[in-house]
């Protein structure tokens, strides 16, 4: 038990670190190509906030644990909403100027709700994995589309120039991208080696081992990346990491375990997990979008959203010991 829930802990320290180091030496890579920092903080670095939960969802379905990377994608998803932007919203109201975080809300909702059409069949199959995977491409073309038509008049573009590594030589850009990339394949089966182990030590389900210590921990990067820009604010930042971080996981990480091990749902994931994960969806659209004038998440807010976070790990512990 000792060494496992050590394996776990170095396995979220190297996580995070390679995660920071995968990303830096991708976006260096792209800007040495002169790719503009919109393109990239829209693709490549919101692709790189959910690569803990892509590398780790992978190694868990390759491994016969598919409840893991579900219950990691669901659970990500709530704490992203409700733990990152709660704090962040405690810390410092967070103000929506960018139009491409207001289309990119309607899209999340959709994606959502599409997700959980598709297991209502109790199952995630390869059908469900493909259909997914292709919205994830798709949304990866529109999003470079949005970063080529709107670079030089959105908010997040000045963020984002603030924001992104310096630039740096292609050799060392390169080195860090592979290394990056190396120690996150590496820590994300460490991780899931011991996640499944301690599930075994304690009597508890996978799924609940990735909707709680995984969850919290993948979602690391994005909380520190929120409250930093949350404290320099940079509202955009804050927001758009989650919204683009749910995308990803809604497509790409739920999509992983569908393709590489198709498996039944626990019922707790159609019951408790989806619709939490809708209901806060909701609530961050009807907060952020602005219908009537620009969007804003209050301090009031981040409180609900907080205090909804406490409450479904208080909710998943009576789970576990039978309380409920």
């Amino acid at each position: 038990m000792l060494l496992d829930s050590l394996a776990i802990l170095a396995g979220f320290i190297l996580l995070i670190w390679s995660a920071d180091r995968f990303v830096t030496g991708a976006a260096a890579t792209a800007r040495n190509f002169d790719v503009p920092p919109l393109i990239i903080g829209l693709t490549i670095v919101a692709f790189g906030t959910s690569a803990p939960e892509l590398m780790v969802a992978g190694f868990a379905a390759y491994d016969g644990s598919p409840s893991l990377a579900i219950g990691n994608a669901l659970g990500s998803n709530i704490t992203n909403i409700a733990l990152v932007l709660g704090v962040s919203a405690l810390i410092t109201p967070l103000d929506v100027h960018s139009r491409i975080i207001k289309k990119e809300l309607p899209i999340l909702l959709i994606v959502t709700l599409m997700a959980l059409a598709l297991m209502r069949d109790m199952t995630l199959g390869r059908f469900d994995g493909f259909v997914l995977l292709s919205l994830l491409f798709l949304l990866m073309w529109w999003m470079t589309r949005q970063g080529i038509r709107n670079q030089s008049s959105d908010a997040l573009t000045d963020e984002y120039i603030e924001e992104l590594p310096d630039k740096m030589s292609a050799p060392r850009a390169l080195f860090w991208l592979i290394v990056g990339l190396i120690i996150l394949i590496a820590s994300s089966k460490l991780l899931v080696w011991g996640a499944v182990n301690v599930a075994i030590e304690l009597g508890v389900s996978e799924l609940l081992i990735g909707l709680t210590v995984i969850a919290i921990g993948t979602s690391l990067p994005e909380l520190a990346a929120s409250i930093t820009g949350a404290l320099k604010n940079e509202h955009d930042i804050a927001i758009g990491n989650v919204v683009g971080s749910n995308l990803f996981n809604t497509l790409g990480v739920l999509a992983i375990p569908g393709l590489i091990r198709p498996s039944t749902l626990d019922q707790g994931i159609l019951d408790r997990d989806l619709p939490i994960v809708l209901i806060l969806t909701i609530l961050l659209f009807i907060m952020a979008y602005g219908f009537r004038g620009q969007g804003r998440i209050n301090r009031i807010e981040g409180s609900l959203l907080f205090s909804a976070f406490i409450a479904y790990q208080l909710l998943l512990f009576f789970t576990a010991t039978k309380i409920v």
